[in-house]
């Protein structure tokens, strides 16, 4: 995979390229997130544990924990949630360019950031099929951190994009094979999907229909 990372005047932004990924897999991943959260960083991930699970068709306001400890030494054990445009602001949103897209705010340490109005920040990652890429499978994508309430440094962003960097170019190393690998799973209880595809109805962002 590769990856090139820059910085603006709201935050940290990660381009990337994959050859053997699709858009599918990645938007399946993500409501499947315990089933390869340690693979995709091995070396900082600890087991992930889902407080709101995400249900079959419907991964917005799905809310996990996902303890880590990243190159500055620092454990993060974060909860986190996956948002419904409507409830991101707009400066955030603005970051949105491709197909397929999750938006998750950090909210806090402890239940009781379950409950909260404002988050610390947002995460945007986004993709899409790779129509330069002359293989039938690839993507293009681009991954954005964003300080809110709690405002994130240079220093800090290039910390993140280091740490998401790795989990990025890991999904090249196992996502096919585990992605094939649940195919035989039909219960959509333990293995949901959504799909993240999304489109723009009088300039408002929603997502498709999930299959």
């Amino acid at each position: 995979m590769q990856y090139s990372i820059s910085q603006d005047q709201n935050g940290t932004h990660l381009d990337w390229q994959h050859k053997n990924v699709s858009p599918e897999m990645i938007d399946w991943f993500w409501s499947n997130m315990e089933k390869g959260f340690l693979l995709w960083h091995p070396e900082e991930h600890e087991p992930l544990q889902w407080v709101i699970p995400p249900k079959h068709g419907n991964l917005i306001g799905a809310v996990h924990i996902a303890p880590q400890t990243w190159s500055d030494g620092k454990r993060q054990n974060l909860y986190i949630r996956f948002e419904d445009f409507n409830s991101v602001p707009d400066a955030i949103k603005q970051y949105i360019e491709y197909d397929h897209c999750i938006i998750v705010a950090g909210l806090g340490f402890g239940e009781g950031s379950l409950h909260v109005k404002e988050p610390l920040g947002y995460r945007i990652h986004q993709w899409q099929s790779d129509v330069q890429n002359s293989n039938s499978v690839g993507v293009i994508g681009k991954s954005n951190a964003f300080g809110w309430k709690k405002s994130e440094n240079h220093e800090q962003g290039m910390i993140w994009a280091k740490h998401a960097g790795t989990e990025i170019s890991n999904w090249g190393l196992f996502l096919p094979q585990l992605f094939d690998l649940y195919k035989v799973v039909k219960n959509t209880k333990y293995n949901p999907f959504m799909d993240l595809s999304v489109k723009r109805i009088d300039g408002v962002l929603q997502y498709k229909t999930a299959n």
